[in-house]
């Protein structure tokens, strides 16, 4: 099942991006579920916000994988939505 987790940073927490950034990479290496992601970028081209794309076998899993996201666990996040996906193109 694929899920969309697209999460938006609160204002102005760019260092905390910046500080676990290494531990979010290394978070979705470990897990294996990350089909794609990146960041979501404002105005000036700055990170703020996540998009990624789990590859899991059911929302509890997709819950379960964002909230021990080292960027979670860090306060990073405004919001948070977890949706179901269907890739078509790509």
């Amino acid at each position: 099942m694929l899920i969309a987790l697209i999460a938006k940073d609160k204002p102005g927490a760019l260092q905390t991006r910046k500080d676990n950034r290494d531990d979010h990479l290394a978070y979705i290496e470990a897990t294996g579920v990350v089909a794609q992601a990146g960041p979501l970028l404002d105005d000036a081209g700055e990170m703020a916000g996540s998009l990624v794309i789990l590859d899991v076998t059911d929302m509890a899993a997709a819950r379960n994988w964002a909230d021990n996201d080292p960027y979670a666990k860090a306060g990073l996040f405004a919001s948070v939505e977890l949706i179901a996906w269907k890739k078509v193109i790509g």
